[in-house]
């Protein structure tokens, strides 16, 4: 069986997960261009440094800070549904194969194969959806961390300093 057999055989739940897949590394990827642009942010918050007011410049800070998460929770949401999705589609499967048992019986096990097939397939769908997303999600919250220390950490002690002097 090709892949396109087994999207196919895992029904709706497995085109929803590949929707969401696509959405999700579509974030991934514009997150993977726009957050290693740190420096432009700090040298952009630096340029606007006032030794009158440190706290214009940390609000300064977490709004740069909150302009590279977003797009974030997005990858997060479809990293903690995508599992669900999959425990979804194992449910109808299992349900599938029961009802196939409870019309025809036992005594043919190919009889309620087809529904533990799209238990198994849909499960393994949404671990692959949810696996890299989750993956990518802490990479890039990790990532915005440190660029908020570091911007902490150059800009406002550089205000400290300016206004010592």
């Amino acid at each position: 069986m090709n892949l396109l057999e087994y999207i196919d055989k895992g029904g709706i739940i497995v085109y929803i997960l590949i929707f969401l897949n696509i959405i999700g590394f579509t974030i991934i990827l514009w997150k993977f261009f726009t957050i290693p642009r740190k420096n432009a942010m700090i040298r952009k918050i630096e340029s606007k440094i006032d030794t009158s007011n440190t706290n214009t410049m940390a609000v300064q800070i977490e709004y740069e800070v909150k302009r590279l998460e977003s797009g974030l929770t997005y990858i997060k949401n479809i990293a903690s549904v995508a599992p669900l999705l999959g425990l979804l589609g194992t449910v109808y499967g299992v349900y599938k194969a029961f009802e196939a048992i409870t019309l025809k019986g036992l005594g043919d096990p190919t009889i309620f194969s087809g529904g533990i097939s799209i238990a198994l397939i849909t499960t393994i769908a949404g671990l692959i959806v949810a696996i890299p997303h989750h993956i990518a999600y802490n990479h890039f919250i990790s990532m915005i961390d440190t660029i908020e220390l570091k911007a902490k950490k150059e800009i406002l002690g550089k205000i400290t300093k300016l206004g010592e002097q």
